[in-house]
């Protein structure tokens, strides 16, 4: 997802509005044989988003956002009374990761950074408070901390103070401090607990319970109030049926709260939960198919407004009467569409209002259900015509083992169903992470150039529950991999694609799976492209210790990742393998990459050149995990385009 230039924000402000309860603009006529579209250049896709990740200030006066700034990514604070537009940039070597509110005067930043650590290198994390009239940053935290500094635990409606967790040196376990965001004075509220290193805090910002790690089991400690002690619940092993925890909330002042479990049904589903006996009480809501993966309650936990979760598709069910009515409006008025509500202003006086679909990357609007209109502030990506792009279909196939995997199938406009070129596309992660069929600029692009684009969301992705995630388990560059292979059977027995024209393309994970899946099985691919791929998985494990923990299954990462202590990385590892590769790869990767270090391409590539194999390496200076900015990824696309023409030309 990209972001564009300033301008294209501020000068279509006010220039559409779509009265609610009027009859909805009919969907673009899409013809019984289209034919081939124009080969779109990588610019358009390429072409930086207007916005990104919206936020409105609690008094829904302003908007905070990702904007591409003469192509340099920044953070933006826009005004909807028409003041000036403030810029929060982005340091040098850091990757921006989250952004949020505090109050309506401040703004809270996390960034990533590579650093020394031990012997080798790791990912740091710090928290920066921007502040609106000052227009200064304070790095909050202490001088000594640990790695992670960016675990938030709370934060003060007046935006003046948060409770911040993090180990007061890497020799400590976290401890919890109140933190002034005017000036980062600090007050230690929690001390640190053998092996607890999760902390989570109440709407009232009192900390409540900690989850604790060890080697074989974890355990949870629980407080009610601040006045009292914590006392330890129990524990129990990381593969117990019955302790299958996520997402803990808790109602004000109270025992009671709400939280995900897969204790019933396999899938996380949420139930009401006593925190005091530990009890899983009535079962509100679940999916028939999927884990649910979010869940909003009102301010003081009461109550529940909404849940969230993905099947073919992102899903949002409102509990709450009021947004319930207005999603309906919305959706009756835009069927064509998916529509979400991704920001409102504490009253709900005011939201943000996203509509696109997988051939359209979407607008955003301003919504004051009080005066029923929307109204748009962005379009994505004006330079895209959605008939021109492709829809993205929601399939499923059957591994060798017997395992169905789901996955999502975009076939290129105008061309018949047959004997086509096939890009497998990998997504990123591996563990807690899936594909959607939400509009994506690398797909379209293929899609555009005449190739078939399958994502597989294979065994280990998340949202399909527990069996699903743990059939990925000690997989990585084995199972994992065959139902990437087992995707491209399906589709060369049905007669879509072509077996001798396929290539594999992925980043991050997606990127370790394309170089590997042409390192096990060249037979089968005609050539393989990364973007910031893993080709030493075992140093990767080693720099990524914030990933030392499944988020949902409360697992330690290596075990997770290597099935067993004995178990070799190197086996699995493209570094390690080169010998092996019998077939031609492109590499391209950011020197300023913090999630998987620019050093994984770079001594790839020195090992391919060693070995004389047919290979191409590009770096995208000052460039992280991702594309941050626009002429990179057109580059990308430009070179991807001009590799599979000559590899796999379709």
């Amino acid at each position: 997802m990209r972001r564009s230039t300033l301008p294209a924000l501020t000068n279509i402000m006010g220039s559409i509005l779509l009265l609610l309860g009027a009859a909805a603009p009919a969907a673009t006529p899409q013809a019984t044989a289209p034919s081939i579209p124009r080969h779109i250049p990588a610019a358009d896709f390429a072409a930086p988003r207007a916005i990104s990740e919206g936020q409105l200030s609690p008094d829904g006066t302003r908007v905070l956002a990702r904007f591409n700034v003469a192509g340099k990514e920044a953070i933006g604070i826009h005004s909807l009374n028409g003041d000036k537009m403030q810029l929060i940039s982005i340091p040098e070597k850091n990757d921006l990761r989250w952004f949020r509110w505090a109050g309506n005067g401040r703004v809270l930043v996390s960034l990533g950074k590579t650093v020394p650590y031990l012997d080798d290198e790791a990912e740091m994390t710090r928290l920066v408070c921007y502040d609106l009239a000052t227009k200064k940053s304070l790095v909050l935290g202490g001088k000594t901390e640990g790695l992670e500094g960016d675990d938030l635990l709370y934060t003060d409606p007046d935006g003046t103070w948060i409770l911040l967790s993090f180990q007061k040196t890497i020799y400590d376990y976290p401890s919890v401090f109140r933190v002034s965001l005017a000036d980062n004075k600090m007050m230690e509220v929690v001390r640190p607990q053998s092996d607890v290193w999760e902390w989570y805090a109440d709407a009232d910002g009192v900390v409540r319970a900690g989850i604790g790690f060890d080697v074989r089991s974890w355990s949870m400690v629980y407080r009610k109030t601040d006045t009292e002690k914590f006392r330890k619940l129990g524990k129990a092993k990381y593969d117990d049926e019955n302790a299958g925890y996520d997402l803990i909330r808790f109602s004000r002042n109270s025992d009671d709260g709400f939280i995900l479990s897969d204790k019933e049904t396999g899938r996380f589903a949420l139930y009401k939960f006593n925190y005091a006996t530990k009890q899983i009480g009535e079962r509100v809501f679940a999916s028939d198919t999927n884990d649910i993966s979010d869940f909003v309650t009102t301010e003081d936990g009461s109550a529940l407004r909404a849940v969230l979760y993905t099947d073919e598709r992102d899903r949002v069910v409102w509990f709450d009467a009021n947004l319930k009515k207005i999603q309906a409006d919305i959706d009756k008025a835009v069927p064509q569409y998916e529509n979400w509500i991704v920001s409102r202003s504490r009253d709900d006086s005011t939201m943000i209002v996203w509509m696109g679909a997988s051939n359209n990357p979407g607008s955003y609007f301003i919504y004051q259900p009080t005066v029923g209109v929307l109204q748009r502030i962005a379009t994505v990506n004006a330079k895209l015509k959605p008939s021109e792009l492709a829809r993205t279909r929601y399939v499923h196939y059957t591994a060798r083992d017997g395992t169905e995997i789901p996955a999502y199938l975009t076939l290129p406009v105008g061309r018949e169903e047959k004997n086509l070129p096939l890009v497998i596309l990998p997504h990123g992660g591996p563990y807690d992470v899936r594909d959607t069929p939400n509009f994506d600029p690398e797909v379209q692009f293929l899609a555009n150039r005449g190739y078939v684009v399958l994502q597989p969301n294979y065994r280990g992705s998340g949202g399909y529950g527990k069996a699903f995630y743990e059939k990925g388990e000690g997989q990585w560059g084995r199972q994992m991999q065959d139902d990437l292979d087992d995707g491209m059977d399906w589709l060369t027995k049905s007669g879509i694609v072509d077996p001798k024209r396929v290539c594999i393309v992925g980043g991050s994970y997606g990127g370790y799976a394309a170089l590997w899946g042409a390192t096990r099985n060249p037979e089968r691919y005609r050539c393989a492209a990364s973007f910031a791929g893993v080709s030493d998985l075992g140093r990767q494990l080693k720099y990524q210790l914030d990933f030392r923990i499944s988020r949902r299954y409360r697992k330690d990462w290596r075990r997770i990742v290597q099935g067993s202590p004995e178990f070799d990385p190197r086996t699995v590892s493209p570094l390690y393998t080169v010998d092996r590769l019998k077939v031609p790869v492109l590499l391209v990767h950011g020197d300023a990459d913090q999630t998987v270090p620019y050093k994984q391409s770079q001594a790839y590539a020195e090992a391919l050149r060693k070995a004389g194999k047919d290979y191409q390496f590009y770096t995208y200076k000052d460039e992280g995990h991702g594309f941050s900015n626009a002429a990179n990824l057109q580059d990308w696309l430009d070179r991807l385009d001009t590799f599979l023409a000559k590899y796999n030309p379709s």
